[in-house]
């Protein structure tokens, strides 16, 4: 029986290992598919948030319709390259008015008020 016993101390010193090798493992999968699913659930409600607001009224020119007047052209300024490096890379900029020429954005929906419809019983 002693001969046994000395046998069983090393046995389960190993397989203690393994088995705590195994769990951590374990663990460390379950962790990272918890965090992919926090970051999807994450997505998903971004999205949802977006999809919610109206569109922007932004330009082709990249400004707000805030920034044209009601004819349609572009009040902002824009930084324009003036001087390019041998590869055609701009080295230096200067602000110049955007030579943005009507307002191509979409028209944001008027409020209009309408009376709740009711049953004329």
């Amino acid at each position: 029986m002693d001969g046994w016993l000395w046998l069983l101390i090393p046995a389960v010193i190993i397989g203690g290992g393994r088995i705590a090798e195994a769990a951590r493992s374990a663990l460390k999968t379950r962790h990272k598919r918890k965090l992919e699913l926090i970051k999807a659930t994450e997505r998903q409600q971004q999205a949802l948030v977006a999809a919610n607001q109206p569109p922007e009224p932004v330009c082709g020119c990249t400004h707000h319709l805030a920034k044209h007047d009601k004819a349609g052209a572009c009040h902002e300024t824009v930084a324009t390259p003036t001087l390019w490096d041998a590869d055609r890379k701009p080295l230096q900029y200067e602000s110049r008015p955007c030579n943005c020429q009507q307002y191509v954005g979409p028209e944001p929906l008027s409020l209009v008020f309408a009376p709740e419809i009711t049953d004329p019983r």
